[in-house]
């Protein structure tokens, strides 16, 4: 773990990016261990393609850099493994130039990021990790924020589907509450708060036919209605004779502000 000095001189610890380096000489390997210790990195180092692979199978590694000539596995066929093994990994050659043919086909197919030679410059090597390293980081960034935003679309598409759920659902109520007061078999009127008619039920167009005019004023259509509940000092026990029948009218205003009421007609008891 790596300490860094963050805003305010705070220290951040950062944990330093995993090397594979794979190649079947030793020397090899121990220059560029002594070359990249100075970079901080974490170092792994194989001997062979298979060893690479057995390291892959248990180490989270952001660069793997393999010669291309080795017995038993030669490098491009080692990477091609590692790409399936270590997707994330980026993938590099150190190897001869006359080794470029040879791999040019693993790097058109995308198991090969970078072809570097030997002998090396140190300069460019290290430069080159480091560009090897920010392209991980891009393609880490860009697949954490496609995964954000399937996650944001999955959440969107479920909340959509439950929005749809309840307002079928709300639809359904809306309609059966609408089929059970038009079926009751007492008096509804509906009127909003300017006193014109907006609902009537089976019931009350029965009591009064085609005279029930949804959209205008109750004085107008049923004055013989409007007129008692103007003047009662009860609407909820209004007195009404209304096509030679004695009824109690009780006026309910509904529950949201503004939006009317309900009359509801109830046959008058003659012993009250």
């Amino acid at each position: 773990m790596e300490v860094i000095q963050g805003p305010g001189n705070t220290a951040i610890e950062v944990t330093p990016s995993t090397l594979l380096l794979v190649d079947d000489e030793e020397n090899i390997l121990a220059a560029l261990r002594r070359l990249l210790r100075k970079d901080h990195y974490r170092i792994l180092t194989a001997p062979s393609g298979q060893a690479g692979l057995d390291i892959l199978a248990t180490e989270k590694v952001d660069v793997i850099i393999s010669d291309q000539r080795m017995p038993h596995m030669v490098g491009t066929t080692f990477l091609r493994m590692a790409r399936d093994r270590s997707p994330d990994s980026v993938r590099m050659i150190l190897s001869g130039y006359t080794d470029l043919e040879s791999v040019t086909s693993a790097i058109n197919e995308g198991a090969v990021y970078k072809f570097l030679t030997k002998p090396w410059d140190d300069e460019i090597l290290r430069l080159s990790i480091r560009e090897a390293l920010r392209h991980k980081w891009i393609q880490d960034e860009n697949r954490m924020l496609h995964n954000m935003l399937v996650e944001v679309n999955t959440e969107l598409a479920n909340a959509n589907r439950l929005l749809a759920e309840r307002a079928d659902f709300a639809q359904e109520a809306l309609q059966t509450m609408q089929e059970i007061m038009h079926d009751l078999p007492i008096p509804l009127l509906g009127i909003d708060a300017d006193w014109r008619l907006m609902f009537a039920n089976h019931a009350m167009l029965d009591l009064f036919g085609d005279s029930l005019a949804l959209g205008r004023n109750l004085a107008d259509v049923l004055p013989e209605i409007s007129t008692p509940l103007v003047q009662a000092s009860d609407v909820k026990h209004v007195p009404l004779t209304l096509q030679g029948a004695e009824y109690i009218g009780q006026l309910q205003a509904l529950s949201h502000k503004g939006q009317g009421s309900i009359l509801v007609l109830r046959p008058r008891d003659p012993s009250c």
